[in-house]
């Protein structure tokens, strides 16, 4: 079921949005190489406990995933892009990771992702974290009211594909509310005016992410929930939590405040 929010519930979502964008601002400044993966989903926990927020993906445990998540913070490094399982891996000079967070504050929920090379960067890892979020920026631009879903889609897919990206559309984007995952879905590919309409209190979290080389995804064996590009090129994953209104949309995510994109 779609739900549309008041201004004042917006603002109420205004919190969960900070604390989510504060999260992931400090650990992307404190991820280095040598960090273990492990290190940040303890350092998401403390920082989630100490707030008295609540985490979205300890106990979740969805269709396609093996059993409840466990962690606090997904963690996808290199050929990994979506739901990465923290794991006992130490981050090597050059690795590219995405971080996607999903937190409760006071019964809202806010979701956001953002990907960063730890150490030297390659060109094409840079190129590929630029094109999802220009891709985000574009999709934010077309997140207002009378638009439709597909207008979205379709602003996500043009920068994509204007980069040579193919598009996966298995996982999207989706609503945020009360819980992480809800309606509509928002696929990364689609057609303008096409799809629902957007509208006043529509509140979604927008979220590109593209492979090098492939589209197709493969769950890692080892702990059923680590989506991996199916040819082992590096994939990247941006994400906000957009709050539509009659006056423009409002990224609840947003972490320029803290002075970083």
């Amino acid at each position: 079921m779609i739900e549309l929010r008041t201004p004042a519930e917006i603002e109420q979502m205004r919190p969960a949005g900070r604390f989510v964008a504060e999260v992931l601002a400090t650990l992307r400044d404190e991820t280095k190489v040598g960090t273990n993966l492990l290190q940040i989903d303890e350092r998401a926990h403390a920082m989630i406990h100490k707030a008295g927020a609540q985490s979205c993906y300890i106990d979740y445990a969805p269709s396609f995933g093996s059993g409840p998540f466990g962690k606090v913070i997904c963690t996808s490094v290199n050929d990994a892009v979506l739901h990465g399982m923290p794991r006992d891996y130490v981050l090597r000079d050059g690795d590219l990771v995405s971080l996607d967070l999903a937190v409760a504050v006071d019964g809202w929920v806010a979701d956001s992702a953002v990907s960063f090379v730890v150490g030297t960067p390659r060109a094409q890892d840079l190129a590929l974290i630029d094109t999802t979020e220009r891709a985000l920026d574009a999709a934010i631009g077309a997140a207002t009211v009378g638009n439709r879903i597909g207008d979205i889609s379709a602003a996500i897919a043009a920068v994509a594909h204007g980069d040579g990206y193919s598009i996966n559309t298995d996982f999207g984007g989706h609503g945020v509310g009360r819980i992480m995952h809800g309606d509509p879905h928002i696929p990364n590919d689609g057609r303008p005016g096409r799809g629902y309409p957007l509208r006043d209190g529509l509140v979604i979290a927008i979220e590109p992410w593209f492979l090098a080389t492939t589209d197709e995804l493969i769950t890692d064996p080892d702990d059923g929930w680590t989506l991996r590009s199916a040819d082992g090129s590096r994939g990247a994953h941006s994400e906000h939590t957009v709050a539509i209104t009659a006056d423009g949309p409002i990224v609840l995510t947003d972490r320029s405040f803290l002075g970083v994109a």
